[in-house]
């Protein structure tokens, strides 16, 4: 497209440059490829950028490359009528299968490098949720739609419900309980599995020129499905 690029980001790539990885971001991978054509709303250390994710989330986001899309797309994702939805995989088994979790997000006073659900002075944060899977060794999939989009939103949702992302370096771990439920095969795949199991994997917005609108997908990474593999999660029709 002319106007704008959406992109299948792998885990471990950072989206823009910042103090202590000033290359191999995806920006400096987007300034190889498309030269000069992104859009300079944003400086030079975020040409193009309209959202992001965090460095180990893989999946999908959308880059401008004219400013006038730059500004119209930022307007959705600031409206909140850019559909996300993302596939987590998560210790616990959610109940009620599905529904909303709301909380105000901020910096959590406690650890400034955490966000936290906070009583003042947080930014309002709701996550709908969906359980797809779930498994006798207490682990599920999730499907998690963001009506707001919050630094670590849904991490800080999941780890306030008592449902942490399995491998959150920040808000997830293996408690003594769960381990226990693990047998050695499950237990090596969850202890292994070194970045937050959490993927965009579907993105929707209205094209900023021409009005149209526009939905992508993208399929389950390999580590998160072998993740689910090992942890008895099974999908149907698999």
């Amino acid at each position: 497209d002319d106007v704008l690029i959406v992109i299948d980001k792998p885990a471990g790539m950072t989206v823009h440059p910042a103090p202590g990885q000033w290359t191999g971001t995806l920006v400096n991978a987007l300034l190889h490829h498309c030269g000069q054509s992104l859009s300079g709303i944003g400086g030079v250390k975020r040409p193009g950028i309209v959202h992001r994710i965090d460095k180990d989330t893989s999946g999908l986001l959308v880059v401008a490359k004219t400013d006038a899309a730059h500004q119209g797309l930022s307007k959705q994702f600031a409206a909140h009528t850019a559909e996300r939805a993302y596939n987590a995989i998560v210790w616990g088994k959610p109940a009620p299968a599905s529904g909303t979790i709301e909380g105000a997000i901020g910096r959590d006073p406690r650890n400034r490098k955490r966000m936290a659900v906070v009583h003042s002075g947080g930014k309002d944060a709701r996550t709908h949720y969906t359980t797809r899977a779930a498994s006798g060794l207490g682990a599920a999939l999730l499907e998690c739609r963001l009506e707001t989009g919050r630094t670590h939103q849904i991490r800080v949702h999941m780890a306030e419900s008592s449902w942490p992302l399995i491998g959150d370096p920040l808000y997830g771990r293996v408690s003594k309980a769960r381990r226990a439920r693990l047998d050695d095969t499950a237990l090596d795949a969850a202890q292994d599995f070194r970045r937050q199991a959490l993927h965009a994997a579907t993105l929707g917005f209205i094209h900023p020129l021409t009005g149209e609108t526009l939905q992508f997908e993208s399929p389950l990474p390999d580590d998160m499905d072998a993740l689910l593999k090992a942890l008895g999660v099974t999908l149907s029709g698999k």
